[in-house]
């Protein structure tokens, strides 16, 4: 059994794409049950939905946002794996029966991802160098940004047991943080195929209704960091990374004329011996 969980906010045309495109892995003989979490849409999210009849299960939230969202979904889950879908984005066929297969030839992984192709604006358009998708052990290149994409990823369900859900306090860089948290004890495994189209370029996008995402991963490294999670090299290369985002967000913020966020900023800075 595989769980597909998809949390949406009005985008009842796009998620009614997304359901489609998992529905429509008709390679995949084994189990799967869509879990749409509404996170109180007020547009015509639930008509749309109400289309697929007993092919989904349909819940809804009040505005908890996309960890709430995820984290019912989890909840609410009965399969071996978890497989997340952003409803702005679609799967490509095979995608399902790449992924199971990837885990059955590799028993030490405990979460794979697939490669992606990225449309804006209706085009596509090639990530740069530095968003290479990493496999193995790659905490380091965690730090630095978000390189795991949550449409793409299939985690083995006992993870969550271990590492946690999605942190719901925060507003954005939430996948970023339970990546960090997951890549600091295991693998990460990698179909270097793309089995997903990545939407972007459209209103109501988290990342660009949200521009200072350094802001959230500042948090989630120094959380991590006192965690005690870490050990000693991983920590020394968290305190590196942290020490360079506060010095450029605090920057920013004098820039803008915010200097009691600044100064917030430049004291975890010296904190962490910067």
């Amino acid at each position: 059994m595989i769980s597909v969980v998809i949390p949406t906010f009005n985008r009842g045309e796009m998620v009614a794409e997304a359901v489609s495109s998992v529905l429509g892995q008709k390679d995949f003989t084994g189990g799967i049950e869509v879990i749409v979490v509404d996170d109180g849409s007020t547009d015509g999210t639930a008509e749309a939905l109400a289309l697929f009849g007993d092919k989904i299960r349909y819940l809804r939230l009040d505005r908890g946002g996309v960890s709430a969202a995820r984290n019912l979904g989890i909840a609410e889950s009965r399969g071996e794996y978890i497989a997340f879908l952003d409803s702005d984005d679609l799967w490509l066929p095979g995608k399902l029966s790449a992924q199971v297969s990837y885990f059955s030839e590799n028993p030490d992984i405990n979460l794979c991802q697939t490669e992606e192709i990225w449309v804006r604006r209706g085009k596509r358009v090639n990530p740069r160098k530095y968003h290479q998708k990493p496999m193995g052990y790659c905490f380091d290149l965690l730090l630095e940004r978000c390189l795991v994409s949550p449409s793409a990823v299939m985690i083995r369900r006992a993870l969550f047991d271990e590492v946690g859900l999605f942190d719901e306090s925060m507003p954005a860089c939430e996948d970023y943080d339970l990546w960090l948290r997951i890549g600091s004890r295991y693998p990460l495994g990698l179909i270097e195929k793309p089995y997903i189209i990545k939407r972007g370029g459209h209103p109501g996008q988290l990342s660009a209704i949200t521009p200072v995402l350094d802001k959230y991963r500042i948090r989630s490294i120094s959380n991590l960091l006192d965690s005690g999670w870490l050990n000693d090299s991983q920590s020394e290369a968290a305190l590196k990374v942290l020490r360079e985002k506060c010095r450029i967000y605090a920057t920013g913020c004098r820039k803008r004329g915010n200097i009691s966020e600044a100064e917030i900023m430049e004291a975890l800075m010296s904190r962490a011996g910067g």
